[in-house]
């Protein structure tokens, strides 16, 4: 690996150990095994390394998102045992990647005053929503209609940032699958939004 390579791998193992707030410019160097200047060098300033680090490893979260994703396509389950599943894989990425999570949404509050964060974060949530939209309705990616993925990506999205806001911080109560199941239900049988 080269000094870029290195440093992306040390400001995540950074994201990861001390947090968006937390680590310093010493840190990625001592983790990356870099001099501090190669950071100016490479990235122009700490906060670009860590936007770079932090897409890097959500881009390959998003890509395990992908995978789970892919269980609601067993032919052997129900729709809603697929759901579940798929419910039960992302619960199990949250807790895995918990840390990674963490300076996500540290990320989010300092995307405030970087605007090109705030580009980052936007690109990959609008990703994220076409992707899990179009799992979710069996339209092609490339077909499905930006109403759909208003709708159905966004709530996806919003439910799994709810979901993993309470995973984060309170994982004895936090939804299990069947809890995330059992409450949309609950909710589309009371204001009957079942068509």
């Amino acid at each position: 690996m080269g000094n870029r390579e290195d440093l992306l791998a040390g400001a995540r193992r950074c994201l990861e150990e001390k947090g968006w707030g937390r680590t310093t410019v010493r840190d990625i160097a001592a983790a990356s095994g870099v001099s501090m200047a190669a950071i100016g060098y490479h990235f122009g300033s700490r906060e670009a390394l860590l936007n770079a680090a932090l897409v890097e490893a959500m881009g390959e979260w998003g890509e395990k998102v992908g995978a789970a994703l892919a269980a609601l396509d067993d032919p052997g389950r129900s729709p809603a045992e697929s759901f579940e599943a798929l419910w039960e894989q992302l619960i199990g990425s949250i807790n895995e990647h918990r840390t990674l999570w963490l300076a996500n949404l540290e990320a989010l509050v300092q995307a405030e005053h970087s605007p090109e964060l705030r580009e980052q974060l936007v690109a990959g949530q609008r990703e994220g929503r076409r992707g899990m939209a179009a799992q979710l309705t069996g339209v092609p990616e490339e077909e499905i209609a930006d109403g759909e993925v208003r709708a159905v990506g966004s709530v996806q999205l919003a439910l799994l940032l709810g979901v993993m806001a309470q995973w984060l911080n309170d994982p004895q109560a936090a939804p299990s699958a069947t809890d995330v199941i059992e409450g949309l239900r609950a909710v589309t049988a009371r204001f009957g939004l079942v068509r």
